[in-house]
């Protein structure tokens, strides 16, 4: 009887393929056909290997697989485990020489979850710069003056003080008095959209001009506003500074 490695060959030139044939329909490269077409073991490796190699190229060949195995275990010296049957293991390479495309995935996915993080953030700040204000209007059109949340009279709620012109296209309003104490005063330098809750209670919320002057009693003023650098605050008539950078939507918190 033929060598179990050149059984392997005959058969496969009696189909008119090549290994490459072979290596292209089976997924197992040709390197390890040839190596058992000459019954190079070592260069496959485990016997474990050799084996699912073997019974895949015998059915691709039409050569009993059981029979090839133990013609392997035979010329190898290689004996299968007692405690478990024959099976066949996956036409694929070890570990060692898997696909390095496997090793992608995990890269592609985390930069697409860093994509959709950054894209929510910019959707998120454009949609807080453009949320309309309590009268209906969008953030880009300046209002032409602000009232805080409804309340059981006509009259602005406790701690919020309207001091802006009374027109959108009048001239900025005239300097306010001095303030008095538990005294907050927001003074618009550009543009900006505010939200303030005096007090955990009343609320304003707006897009106002450059000049606009907001002023709030009460113990504890809660300020946010979408473009900080064009708001400065002052405390009981003391200029804190501005709030923050051209176009940043910063959140603080006043203790009069």
């Amino acid at each position: 009887m033929p060598a179990l490695g050149e059984r392997f060959r005959a058969a496969r030139e009696a189909r008119g393929l090549t290994l490459s044939d072979v290596s292209e329909q089976l997924r197992i490269r040709a390197v390890y056909l040839a190596a058992i077409e000459e019954e190079n073991w070592q260069a496959i490796g485990a016997a474990v290997y050799a084996r699912g190699f073997l019974r895949t190229y015998a059915r691709f060949l039409g050569l009993d697989p059981e029979e090839s195995v133990a013609a392997f275990n035979a010329s190898s010296g290689a004996a299968t485990p007692a405690s478990t049957a024959p099976a066949a293991v996956p036409a694929e390479p070890p570990p060692s020489i898997a696909s390095s495309r496997q090793g992608l995935s995990p890269v592609i996915w985390i930069a697409s979850l860093i994509a959709i993080a950054l894209v929510a953030y910019v959707v998120y700040n454009a949609m807080t710069l453009s949320r309309p204000n309590a009268s209906g209007e969008a953030a880009g059109t300046v209002a032409a003056s602000a009232s805080p949340l409804p309340s059981n009279s006509a009259s602005p709620g406790p701690g919020a003080t309207d001091i802006a012109a009374a027109g959108a296209s009048a001239a900025p309003a005239a300097s306010p008095s001095p303030a008095g104490p538990n005294t907050l005063e927001l003074h618009f330098t550009s543009a900006s959209w505010l939200r303030v809750s005096v007090d955990g209670g009343a609320s304003i919320e707006g897009t106002f001009p450059a000049g606009t002057v907001k002023t709030f009693h009460g113990k504890t003023v809660t300020v946010r506003v979408g473009n900080a650098a064009g708001v400065e605050a002052f405390v009981d008539g003391k200029s804190v500074g501005v709030l923050g950078k051209a176009g940043d939507v910063v959140d603080r918190t006043f203790t009069l």
